[in-house]
């Protein structure tokens, strides 16, 4: 008889199969597990044409095979798939299979295995976000790279080029709780956090106050508009975007994780907009610009957005798959070599400083900060491993410079009378810094 083994309080639990069998996490199943992340009614394993195959029972009940999520399974005998947190092993053979010692992956493999497992992520998120978005390639790319490398991303673009529609493109492939927050003049930090209430206990007639939580408490974050709103309000994203957390009324609550807030931001109706403060631009590891898109591709909006079409996106990853990449992101090393270029950079770019250029002085107030070079190495490694590779160059940090560096230089005066951007001056760094000597 076909048998299903699972790891359940550290020992191998297994369990016979018949014709048909229910797993969930309420008492009516067949299979109970008590697990947070195993929902009421998970799944189902049904005897198909002589095959057992594995379904999901609900929106919640998601079944994770070779790292991305299918609806159901056609199972084979050493097949393993995951419900949640628990992980599953399914054997076609007469009675129930003996644990088997799993020999321990070496070094190098398990580096192979996370560069095929977060490049095969890649292709499948953008396959998803390509039923909706049309182009765009380089704002897609920047956001993954900014999911794995746990940053946040600033999108700046006129109205109607489809930022909003990114951002929810990006969390429906991820099997994450989503919120998104219009930004408003009359919004207020409790609308984001939460606030105290003021409940009683029906059995014990006792008045307390209870913290509801805001909708920051998501994974997957959208300020939408967010210079629309006071910097008493903005700074409520603070401690959330650099410590994962917040605090309010004296006590400290953590955010989920993983967490990436995703704003967006309309650079040319300035009237009742708030600028963002330094302190607050320099949270998000990436400030990206979004362009009218070529005619082709505008070509194609036009046609496919004016029709009935499927626009369905599927969930690719869940939470514990993303901390994992978002781990292996930061174990790829990066050379003395690397690391001395991106630091030349970030300093070339402050007034003052030894080898900083000439017009660094005559046009900027203020240069990038360190947290410019910590994004950049960690936007280079995400960068490698999404296309595959494990090995840092300089290039892949020229890469990222401009999203990185164009919202933390800061221009003066005389660059603005002389038409001069912080893009054209990162241009200019970027063919005067030097690549450092061997």
């Amino acid at each position: 008889m076909a048998s299903l083994c699972f790891l359940w309080d550290e020992r191998e639990q297994a369990v016979a199969l018949g014709q048909r069998a229910t797993i969930g996490r309420a008492e009516d199943n067949d299979i109970i597990l008590p697990d947070e992340t195993v929902a009421a009614h998970h799944a189902v394993i049904a005897l198909e044409n002589g095959r057992h195959v594995v379904r999901r029972l609900s929106n919640e009940g998601h079944i994770f095979f070779a790292d991305r999520m299918v609806d159901s399974l056609a199972l084979e005998e050493g097949m393993r798939f995951w419900l949640g947190n628990l992980e599953f092993r399914f054997s076609a053979a007469g009675g129930v299979p003996a644990a088997q010692p799993q020999p321990q992956p070496s070094a190098a493999e398990a580096l192979d295995w996370a560069v095929a497992s977060l490049a095969g992520a890649r292709n499948a998120i953008l396959r998803q976000m390509g039923r909706v978005i049309v182009g765009q390639e380089a704002v897609l790319n920047q956001m993954l790279v900014a999911l794995f490398a746990r940053g946040h991303c600033l999108l700046v673009g006129v109205p109607g080029l489809a930022k909003t529609l990114m951002v929810k493109s990006l969390a429906g492939t991820l099997s994450l709780a989503f919120k998104r927050i219009q930004f408003t003049p009359d919004l207020m930090p409790s609308d984001i956090v939460g606030t105290d209430v003021l409940q009683e206990d029906r059995q014990t007639g006792r008045r307390e106050f209870r913290f509801h939580k805001g909708p920051i408490f998501a994974s997957v974050l959208l300020a939408d508009e967010i210079n629309r709103t006071p910097p008493k309000t903005q700074a409520a994203l603070l401690e959330a975007m650099q410590e994962h957390r917040v605090t309010t009324g004296g006590t400290t609550y953590d955010l989920p994780e993983p967490f990436m807030v995703l704003a967006t931001q309309n650079p040319i109706e300035q009237e009742g907009t708030y600028p963002l403060p330094e302190a607050q631009l320099d949270r998000f590891m990436f400030c990206v610009h979004i362009s009218y898109p070529p005619m082709e591709d505008e070509h194609r909006v036009l046609l496919e957005t004016t029709r009935d079409a499927d626009t369905r996106i599927d969930p690719v990853l869940n939470g514990d798959a993303i901390l994992q990449l978002q781990r292996v992101v930061r174990q790829i090393p990066v050379s003395e070599h690397v690391a001395l270029y991106a630091t030349r950079l970030i300093s070339a770019t402050r007034p003052g400083t030894a080898g900083a250029p000439d017009y660094i002085g005559r046009w900027v107030r203020w240069g990038a900060g360190t947290r410019a070079g910590q994004y950049l190495l960690l936007a280079a490694k995400a960068h490698v491993l999404l296309n595959g590779r494990t090995s840092v160059s300089c290039a892949d940090v020229r890469e990222y410079a401009l999203p990185v560096l164009r919202h933390r230089i800061f221009t003066n005066f005389s660059a603005a009378s002389e038409g001069v951007s912080t893009d054209d001056i990162t241009r200019r760094l970027l063919e005067d810094v030097p690549e450092p000597k061997y």
